[in-house]
């Protein structure tokens, strides 16, 4: 199924996160209070501003970002989870490295 998301809402797919141990007990991803790290794979046309002029979104496609655990709305569609949120949801766009680029 391909997403056309409306207005200024973004489609998110998650990034796999490890579990991190600490002393030999394991922190699940529900325990955590840290931001979660995705990709966004769809974006929508954008919002209207008072005057009824389209506002691009600034978060593109294949762009790596940072949201809050609790934001979004979750859908499974096609056996994959992912989130529908705005994109004043998105904290902040994580930019790779060269370094990261290469190991990747």
């Amino acid at each position: 199924m391909k997403f056309r998301p409306l207005h200024d809402r973004v489609v998110i797919r998650r990034a796999e996160s490890d579990a991190k141990s600490t002393g030999g007990i394991i922190i699940s991803d529900n325990a955590k209070e840290e931001p979660q790290e995705g990709e966004v794979i769809a974006v929508g046309p954008g919002a209207r501003d008072e005057n009824g002029a389209l506002v691009a979104l600034e978060v593109k496609a294949g762009a790596l970002i940072l949201f809050g655990k609790w934001s979004g709305t979750e859908v499974k569609t096609d056996g994959e989870d992912l989130l529908i949120m705005k994109e004043a949801d998105i904290m902040d766009m994580i930019k790779k490295t060269v370094a990261a680029k290469k190991a990747a």
